[in-house]
């Protein structure tokens, strides 16, 4: 009598590989963590903002101040290292090369300076000490240049830092981990299981024949 094996049914790769898929929420919260840290033991840091306009001095042409507007936000920060402005400031000429930047408007001789500090109180000191070198060292060259430099407004405190929360950076930590598990996955290769399924298929679905029995051959006398 010929007897065939029952076949065995043998799951799809998907399911035999729960680790595969498991990389990506891995990733998320990896991140989430990573970026939460980070917010939470960065210093905190502030911004105060201080504006000067360039004005024309004397019967100067006007709209020669807009040109000097522009020149001037360029070497602020040199303006304010070769001057007083680390003295006004309390900080290195380092620091202010470093946290001070100057932005001029494109239809106004008005010039931004802003200042980021771990204090808000050195912040508005950093952004003030810059805006006046800038009016200190214009005074000097009013005569050759014909525009001068005035205070706009003085910067103000702030209350709020600028640097990210520890919510926001466990946000943003999240989705670059999402990101990143989900890159990998698409470029990790895929292991051979199906050529495996397929072979051990072969195997189960092909019975065996049994032995053909020995024929009888007579007893030569």
């Amino acid at each position: 009598m010929k007897t065939t094996t029952p076949s065995r049914a043998f799951p799809s790769a998907g399911l035999r590989l729960p680790g595969r898929w498991a990389v990506l929420p891995a990733a998320v919260l990896a991140g989430a963590v990573l970026g939460g840290g980070y917010g939470a033991l960065k210093t905190p840091e502030y911004a105060a903002t201080s504006y000067v306009i360039v004005v024309p001095a004397g019967k100067s042409d006007p709209a020669g101040a807009l040109g000097f507007a522009q020149a001037y936000g360029r070497v602020a920060t040199d303006i304010a290292v070769t001057g007083d402005a680390q003295v006004w400031a309390g900080v290195t000429a380092a620091t202010l090369r470093k946290k001070v930047t100057a932005e001029t408007s494109p239809d106004a001789p008005m010039i931004s300076i802003t200042a980021r500090a771990e204090r808000p109180s050195q912040a508005v000191s950093m952004a003030d000490g810059v805006a006046r070198a800038l009016i200190l060292d214009s005074s000097h060259v009013a005569a050759s240049t014909g525009v001068k430099v005035v205070q706009f407004s003085r910067a103000t405190k702030p209350v709020d830092p600028v640097s990210p929360s520890a919510p926001l950076s466990a946000l943003v930590g999240g989705c670059a981990g999402g990101l990143l598990g989900g890159l990998g996955l698409l470029v990790r290769p895929k292991r051979p299981a199906a050529r495996g399924e397929s072979r051990r298929s072969r195997r189960a679905g092909t019975s065996v024949p049994a032995p053909a029995a020995a024929a009888h051959q007579p007893e030569t006398v």
